[in-house]
């Protein structure tokens, strides 16, 4: 199984308030269960379903995906953290009653092998 670590704001609106879209700067072949992982936490608070990735333009990220996604930003701004940015869709949201702890080598910023 995958680790996704997400920045610890993110993580919660994964988790906790819907957020159904993970926008990132590249795509990702990685579909089925993933962790979630807060960032510098070293712990895994739940699991999701990524179920679907592609690229997203505009029309895409204004349309409905700024809502799944619940950041309030235009898609010019998004450019600016992102210049190729991809929507990574999740559902099945499974939060762990207590996280798990693991571990992991240095340097991984995104994925981890759990």
């Amino acid at each position: 199984m995958k680790g996704l670590i997400v920045k610890p704001y993110w993580a919660d609106k994964i988790l906790y308030e819907g957020k159904t879209v993970e926008v990132r700067g590249s795509n990702t072949s990685i579909r089925g269960e993933i962790g979630i992982i807060k960032s510098g936490s070293k712990h895994i608070y739940g699991t999701v379903n990524l179920y679907d990735c592609m690229p997203i333009g505009k029309e895409e990220f204004e349309g409905l995906l700024r809502h799944y996604h619940k950041i309030d930003m235009s898609y010019e701004e998004l450019l600016k953290i992102y210049p190729k940015p991809h929507a990574w869709f999740l559902k099945d949201v499974k939060i762990f009653e207590t996280p798990i702890p693991y571990g992991h080598k240095r340097g991984c910023v995104i994925w981890v092998n759990l």
